[in-house]
């Protein structure tokens, strides 16, 4: 039996990783040795190496603690408060090799972090495979760690394309300048990490250890990065294999499943967990409605969804409200709409922790849409509700408190029906499949199956809408802008909010630009983001992205 440390455990063992680790992620191309842990003392232990990995986990997404989520850099939402990266490196796309800023989502495609846990996946994977440790352990956790890099890997990929592919432990101080890789290609580069997907699933559990990587989490990534790369009939097989073999289904309660009655939830295929006080999340209290009973501020108020986000979410009876039929009424706008839309947008006049939240105009509420970006107050007349908990103290209790104790989903069942869907749609066209993985989706929500005889481009457009309504502030959207090829069309155009006013007992519902919903896309190099100079100076094998100073 293989003594196993959970990914929860670690974190009460950081401060002794500390002491034994270290790696300067400014420096990931200078593979000084000064990162090695005593052979003596690590590589002879499970537990031990089980601490190295679980540092390795470590480096994952932390999506329950971002200010400035990624889809503030989509049409989906922007952030409340104007100094964060979505409003100043992705607004105008006015990043260059020298300037480009992630902001608290960095470490997910920075250059350096990345190849920073690249390496240690590599001294990982070379001190286990070397070690006496048992032949069972180190199966399984080579596995795992093969994935975590693919996971990374992958990271880099969407971000620049084509990266260097190092699979081995690299010392300057012994190779020089030997250490220093050009880029593989974008297709050879999506091959290693489809190919270490595929090798990982062969020794992965289906049910591992809350928090670590499973056959459905290597065959997500595989069927997600087939997807990306349009490789449609390669992706649909992969996702297919996870719907028949694996036993995943839906969570029942959309909304619940986001929250701690999910954390266990057969829909979860990966995640981050989360420690409250110990190593919490703060999304509560950054993402969600900024004022609240007294007007107190009980968050910061990060996250306000677009007019356009609201706009494609259904009517109850399925139908898309510019369907003249759906019976949609612009000045009653939200009446009758489908279940996710109360699951996930607080709206005017709708309750959230101890109050009524109004966005509307002139009746002096703090949460009055902010037109004129003069506070954390929302932009756009709507909060975040979907994954936050009001059940939870909010405020301070949160922000610093770190309390929130619901899992990040980086992999979950809904996307896997989606992901299907789509490459079958793009690979075959809208047959039985197609509908019933979509039908899975909808029925949840208590939505009608979508029409029957729609053509491939009317299936690619009820799928996209399906996919952003459902995946809505799950940091998914920028992905699916990029590989539609569409994000010059939608973020080059203004983002808009709703403005209500009230006269003589009467509201009306007027759309209007916001503040910061400016964006600017240029689709002659922002569908890849450049390689950071810093890079580019150290390695001078190390190509520039088009479009951007060499």
């Amino acid at each position: 039996m293989i003594k196993q440390f959970s990914i929860k455990q670690v974190c009460c063992f950081m401060l002794l990783l500390g002491a034994l680790y270290s790696c300067n992620k400014d420096k990931a191309i200078d593979v000084v040795p000064r990162d090695r842990f005593s052979d003596a003392t690590v590589w002879t232990d499970k537990g031990a190496s089980d601490l190295f990995l679980n540092d390795i986990y470590l480096q994952l997404p932390d999506g329950n603690n971002w200010y400035d989520p990624f889809d503030n850099w989509s049409d989906n939402a922007m952030c409340g408060f104007s100094w964060p990266s979505s409003r100043n490196s992705a607004q105008q796309a006015v990043y260059t090799p020298s300037t480009l800023t992630f902001g608290d989502i960095g470490n997910c495609f920075e250059w350096g972090s990345r190849y920073a846990n690249i390496r240690k996946c590599n001294v990982f994977i070379e001190k286990v495979t070397a070690s006496e440790l048992d032949e069972e352990y180190k199966k399984l956790r080579l596995a795992e760690a093969r994935f975590l890099r693919a996971y990374y890997y992958h990271q880099l990929w969407m971000s620049y394309g084509g990266v260097p592919l190092i699979t081995e432990v690299l010392n300057r101080a012994e190779q020089g300048d030997d250490i220093f890789k050009a880029r593989n290609t974008f297709d050879e580069t999506l091959n290693f990490i489809t190919s270490e997907c595929a090798a990982a699933y062969t020794d992965l559990p289906v049910s591992p250890e809350s928090g670590r990587a499973s056959k459905g989490a290597a065959l997500a990534l595989k069927g997600w990065c087939e997807l990306f790369a349009h490789k449609y009939t390669e992706s649909a097989a992969t996702n297919k294999q996870i719907m028949d073999e694996l036993g995943y289904e839906l969570h029942p309660d959309y909304a619940e499943f986001f929250l701690t009655k999910g954390n266990e939830s057969k829909e979860s295929i990966f995640y981050r967990e989360y420690i409250p006080r110990v190593r919490g999340g703060k999304l509560e209290g950054y993402l969600g409605p900024t004022f609240t009973k007294d007007g107190a501020e009980t968050s910061w108020g990060g996250v306000s969804p677009t007019q356009e986000l609201v706009d494609d979410y259904a009517m109850d009876n399925g139908k898309i409200i510019s369907d003249p039929t759906s019976g949609y009424n612009p000045q009653d706008p939200y009446k009758n709409r489908e279940k996710r839309f109360y699951q996930s947008i607080v709206y005017d006049n709708t309750f959230w922790y101890n109050d009524i939240i109004l966005t509307r105009q002139g009746v002096g509420s703090k949460n009055e849409i902010d037109l004129a970006d003069k506070d954390d107050a929302s932009q756009t007349g709507y909060y975040m509700r979907k994954r936050l908990s009001d059940k939870i103290t909010l405020g301070a209790d949160n922000w610093d408190g770190a309390s929130s104790p619901q899992n990040y989903s980086y992999f979950r069942y809904g996307e896997i029906l989606l992901n299907y869907a789509e490459a079958q749609n793009e690979a075959a066209g809208p047959d039985e499949s197609v509908y019933e993985a979509v039908r899975k989706i909808r029925d949840r929500s208590e939505l009608p199956p979508l029409p029957a005889g729609l053509s491939q481009e009317d299936m690619r457009q009820a799928i996209r809408r399906e996919r952003r309504v459902e995946l809505a502030f799950e940091d998914k959207r920028w992905w699916d802008l990029i590989r539609w090829n569409i994000a010059h069309i939608n973020l080059n155009k203004p983002l808009h909010g709703i403005s209500i006013k009230e006269s003589g007992g009467v509201l009306t519902y007027t759309p209007v630009p916001v503040v910061g919903g400016d964006r600017k896309f240029d689709a002659s190099k922002n569908y890849l983001f450049p390689v950071p100079q810093t890079m580019i100076d150290k390695n001078k094998l190390l190509e520039q992205n088009p479009g951007y100073p060499q």
